[in-house]
C-alpha cells in the first residue's frame, strides 16, 4: 500500500479510476495542488473529504469543490462568502443549474440549503456572480418570486435584463412597477424583447422616450401595441433616425400609419415598408405620390450641392464608383450625393439625373444606369428604392441581370430627356 501511495503522490499523472478512503486521505496530506484539484472534481469523492478541501489553500481546487454536484450543502454554504470571485462564481452557476429543478416537498433540507445559497449569491457585491445567477434562472418558474423580483430590480444590466427578458414569474403589475420606478434604458430594451408585451406595458415604453427600448418594441412582432400609442411613436420618430427603420418595418401598419411615416423616411424605407405589407396597386401609388412630391421638393444649397459634385467628381477618379458603391448609397438615403455620383459616371447634368429620376419611368432610370455602366440588378434597385416607379412601370431584367433592351432603345430613352437640356 505505501509504494502504491507513493507512486500515487510522486508525478503529475491523472489519478486511477478508483481510489480508496486511504488514497483519498494521503492525497489530503500530502498530495500536490493538481492531484487535490482533481480529487476535488470527482464525484465519487465522499463528502467529508469535498467538505475538507472547500478550505483548501488553493482558489483552483475550492473552485472545483464550487462546480462539484456532489458537494454537501455544508460546503456550499462556506463557499458561498469565498475570497475569490471565480469561485462564487463557479457556485452561482451549479447552484443556478440546481435550484429550478428540485421541486417543493421533493428533498426539502436538501432546497431550502440550496436557496439560502441562491440567495446569498444573488447578493454578491460582484455583478458577474448575480449575472450568473440571474442567466441561470432568467426562464424558470419554480425559483423563489422574491429572488427574481430582486434581480429584476438590480442596477446592472447584465443582471436585470435576462430576469426582465425571459423570467414567467413577473407579471404586468411587476414590470410596470419596475418601470414606474425609473428602469435604465437597458432594462426598458430587455422589457421591450418579452416574448409577450401587453399593450400597458408597450404605452409605458413608448412614454419613457427611450429610443433603443422604442425600437426593440417596435421589432418585436410579439408586442401589442394601441393605435394612440403608435401614433405617438411615429410622431417622435420623425425626428429620431434610429427609428424610421423598426416604425418602416412594423408589422401591420396601417394604411393612414404608413402614409404618416412614408412622409418622412428614406424612399428605400418606404419601398419596404410596402412590400412588406403587400398594397394593393392603387394604395401603394398614392403614398409613392406623396413620397415624390416630398423628395422632389427636397433640394440642397448651392455650396453644399458644389462640395457634394466635388466628392462625386474625387470619388470617381479613385475608381470608386460601382454598383456596390450606388446600392450603400440608395440604402443610406444619401440621395444628392448618388445624384452628383450618377451625373459624374454618365456625364449628364445634374439636374437632368433628377429629372430621370422623378420621371416614373422604369425605362428612363434604368437608361440612366445602363449609361452609368451599372448593372441590371442595381438599375432595379434604382427604380424601385430611389426613384419610386410605379410597379407598372418597372423594367425587369432578362435573365436575372441582363438590360432586356437594347442599347439603340435605352439610348432613346434617355434622349429625351438630354434633348431638353
Amino acid at each position: 500500500m505505501l509504494k502504491k501511495l507513493k507512486a500515487l503522490l510522486g508525478g503529475e499523472k491523472k489519478l486511477p479510476e478508483k481510489l480508496s478512503q486511504e488514497d483519498e486521505q494521503q492525497i489530503l496530506k500530502e498530495g500536490t495542488d493538481s492531484q487535490r484539484k482533481q480529487l476535488a472534481a470527482r464525484k465519487d469523492a465522499r463528502p467529508e473529504v469535498l467538505y475538507f478541501l472547500a478550505d483548501d489553500s488553493s482558489p483552483e481546487v475550492r473552485r472545483q469543490i464550487a462546480g462539484n454536484p456532489s458537494t454537501p450543502p455544508q460546503a456550499d454554504e462556506k463557499l458561498k462568502d469565498d475570497e475569490s470571485e471565480e469561485v462564487r462564481a463557479e457556485l452561482a452557476r451549479k447552484i443556478g443549474r440546481l435550484v429550478p429543478g428540485l421541486e417543493e416537498g421533493e428533498r426539502t433540507a436538501l432546497r431550502d440549503k440550496a436557496i439560502s445559497t441562491l440567495e446569498s449569491l444573488a447578493q454578491d457585491q460582484l455583478p458577474k456572480v448575480r449575472a450568473v445567477i440571474a442567466e441561470a434562472i432568467k426562464s424558470s418558474d419554480t425559483v423563489p418570486k422574491h429572488i427574481v423580483d430582486q434581480l429584476a430590480r438590480d442596477v446592472e444590466a447584465i443582471v436585470c435584463g435576462p430576469i426582465l427578458q425571459y423570467s414567467p414569474l413577473l407579471n404586468d403589475d411587476d414590470l410596470r412597477e419596475i418601470i414606474a420606478a425609473g428602469a435604465s434604458g437597458a432594462a426598458l430594451e430587455a422589457i421591450a424583447q418579452r416574448s409577450f408585451v401587453s399593450e400597458e406595458i408597450s404605452g409605458d415604453i413608448a412614454a419613457s422616450l427611450e429610443i433603443p427600448a422604442i425600437a426593440a418594441l417596435l421589432t418585436n412582432h410579439s408586442a401589442q401595441i394601441r393605435e394612440d400609442t403608435l401614433d405617438k411613436i411615429i410622431a417622435q420618430a420623425e425626428n429620431v433616425e434610429d427609428l424610421h427603420k423598426p416604425v418602416a418595418l412594423r408589422p401591420h401598419l396601417s394604411i393612414r400609419a404608413m402614409k404618416r411615416v412614408a412622409g418622412f423616411v428614406a424612399s428605400a424605407l418606404v419601398h419596404a415598408m410596402m412590400d412588406q405589407a403587400g398594397l394593393e396597386e392603387a394604395q401603394a401609388e398614392d403614398i409613392l405620390d406623396r413620397v415624390r412630391d416630398r423628395l422632389a421638393g427636397e433640394k440642397v444649397g448651392e455650396s453644399e450641392e458644389a462640395k457634394l459634385a466635388k466628392t462625386a467628381l474625387d470619388y470617381f477618379q479613385r475608381g470608386m464608383l460601382n454598383d456596390q458603391f450606388v446600392v450603400e448609397q440608395i440604402e443610406e438615403n444619401r440621395r444628392e450625393l448618388l445624384v452628383q455620383c450618377l451625373a459624374v459616371m454618365s456625364d449628364i447634368p445634374a439636374d437632368t439625373v433628377r429629372q430621370i429620376i422623378h420621371s416614373k419611368s422604369g425605362r428612363a432610370v434604368a437608361a440612366l444606369a445602363w449609361k452609368c455602366e451599372l448593372a441590371m440588378r442595381t438599375a432595379y434597385e434604382l427604380q424601385t428604392k430611389f426613384a419610386l416607379v410605379p410597379s407598372a412601370q418597372l423594367l425587369v431584367g432578362k435573365n436575372g441581370n441582363k438590360y432586356p433592351i437594347d442599347a439603340n432603345e435605352l439610348e432613346w430613352h434617355l434622349s429625351y430627356f438630354l434633348d431638353q437640356e
